[in-house]
């Protein structure tokens, strides 16, 4: 009973109800139709009989009466030797009814089969004898069989007087037909509908095998196995574009559930080491330390690595806020010629501070387009902050500002340690420093997590970054950035350059 209810419930026996109702409601009224048509037929071809027939009464019957006397009658005019005439004409004697102006029967008739079916009221008679077209009626005999009748008036042979004529004609091999043909339909529908519910049956579970499969997948993703794919079917349909949005769903989900695992890994991996730290210092206070002085110094050294606790987690937080989207752009029209400007200006005294030439050209006058200032503010820090970390004394930074096409390209190039080509592919990943044979990750290099937001503040601008560098020889990072909205003014192409002092 459950296994009964749970079907009839299910989104296959719905559509195979649905698609059964309409095709019964189809072939009903396919069937109507054509049982209307072949009625119609029937009855057109009735009508051509009884046209004829009455033919046949113009062209033979003539009503005379004896000279000198009022005693009108029918007589036929036919050859009696030839079997065609006579057999037309006793067709149509056999359902005939002739009468005078007032209804009185004439001659030969009613013939015994009008008989059966009544005789015409006086009424009638006088209307169709005023009337100039024929009148068509329909009469039944006792067994319930019916008659296409054909009323209308011939003259006498002097042309004075009229006479009512009807004939009939017999309309049981039609209603033959009709039943027949209703007895087919109703025989065969049954048939029809149980074949149609087994093929939308089995179409409808065609049609669903898709999104089964949907199901059958979805039951299977675990975070485990956020790598599983559904293949798409090639046909285009819209169960291919329900395939396609559940595989970018599940992309969308395994992109962040790396997210908030990589974040996991990263504050598990860079606060271990700090933590560590203070919680050694605190102990060796804790049992070494006699004098104020000593706990004033393990509390200082503390509170050193706390901060750099703190600066770490505020990072990840602000960089994982930003890579799932939580981070909104403030665009704004602004011009990269100023602020790379102004950027440079602000790392001149650390540059002068370790002896190196910071230096910044423009090769254009202006280059507007809507940017965020605090995000592109904070790369251009971030590219500056590590080309004076990594150029030694007496080394160069060059900041330049172009135009390619419909992009600003901002390149920032220094002469220092340069990067070993194993570590480029690495380097935007969080926390991924680049450290000499030996040498250990200090606060002094940083957390390893500028570069993440450097790549992040381009992508979010819809831009694209490059790095080359030799060991020995330097490193340049190239930033391209669309002009969305750009002003035209940012044409111009001149030259601004010098050293920034």
């Amino acid at each position: 009973m459950a296994e009964r209810k749970h079907i009839t419930r299910g989104l296959r026996f719905t559509l195979t109800a649905v698609y059964t109702v309409f095709f019964t409601l189809l072939l009903a009224g396919v069937s109507f139709l054509f049982w209307q048509q072949l009625k119609a037929t029937l009855d057109e071809q009735a009508h051509d009989n009884l046209e004829q027939n009455w033919a046949v009464v113009k062209a033979y019957l003539r009503i005379v009466n004896d000279e000198g006397e009022d005693d009108y009658h029918p007589t036929w005019n036919y050859t009696r030797s030839d079997p065609d005439e006579s057999s037309t004409v006793a067709a149509v004697q056999g359902v005939m009814l002739i009468t005078d102006a007032q209804g009185t029967p004439i001659g030969d008739t009613p013939s015994a089969t009008y008989q059966t079916l009544g005789l015409d009221k006086k009424d009638q008679i006088r209307a169709v004898l005023q009337s100039p077209k024929p009148v068509w009626g329909k009469k039944y005999d006792p067994d319930g069989v019916p008659y296409l009748t054909r009323a209308s008036y011939v003259l006498d042979e002097k042309g004075k007087r009229k006479f009512y004529v009807s004939i009939g004609l017999s309309l049981a091999n039609s209603e033959k037909i009709l039943k027949s043909l209703t007895w087919q339909i109703a025989r065969m529908a049954p048939l029809v509908i149980i074949t149609g519910w087994v093929i939308g049956w089995i179409f409808a579970g065609r049609a669903l095998t898709p999104v089964l499969e949907i199901a059958h997948a979805a039951q299977r993703i675990s975070g485990s196995n956020l790598s599983l794919r559904i293949p798409g079917r090639g046909a285009g349909d819209e169960l291919d574009t329900l395939t396609e949005t559940f595989n970018q769903m599940i992309e969308r989900i395994e992109v962040s559930f790396n997210q908030v695992r990589q974040f996991s890994t990263d504050v598990s991996h860079e606060l271990r080491t700090p933590i560590t730290v203070v919680r050694g210092q605190l102990e060796v206070a804790l049992f070494t330390a006699k004098t104020v002085d000593q706990y004033r110094d393990a509390i200082v050294n503390s509170l050193s690595d706390i901060e750099r606790l703190s600066q770490i987690v505020r990072a990840l937080l602000l960089l994982s806020q930003a890579e799932t989207g939580q981070v909104i752009l403030q665009k704004q029209q602004l011009d990269l010629v100023d602020t790379v400007q102004d950027i440079a200006d602000q790392f001149q005294i650390p540059a002068e501070g370790g002896d190196v030439t910071l230096t910044f050209t423009s090769r254009i006058t202006r280059c507007t387009g809507d940017f965020d200032r605090v995000q592109i503010e904070r790369m251009l820090s971030n590219l500056l902050s590590n080309a004076l970390k990594f150029t030694p004394t007496g080394g160069e930074v060059r900041v330049i500002l172009d135009r390619r096409g419909d992009d600003a390209e901002i390149i920032v190039e220094d002469t220092g340690e340069g990067i070993p080509p194993e570590h480029l592919p690495h380097i935007f990943d969080r926390f991924y420093r680049v450290r000499g044979v030996g040498e250990q990750a200090s606060p002094e290099k940083g957390l390893g997590l500028g570069l993440s937001f450097v790549a992040w503040i381009v992508r979010a601008h819809g831009g694209t970054i490059d790095v080359r560098s030799e060991p020995g020889k330097g490193t340049t990072f190239t930033v391209s950035l669309p002009l969305v909205n750009a002003d035209p003014v940012h044409q111009e192409s001149s030259v601004i350059e010098g050293e920034l002092v």
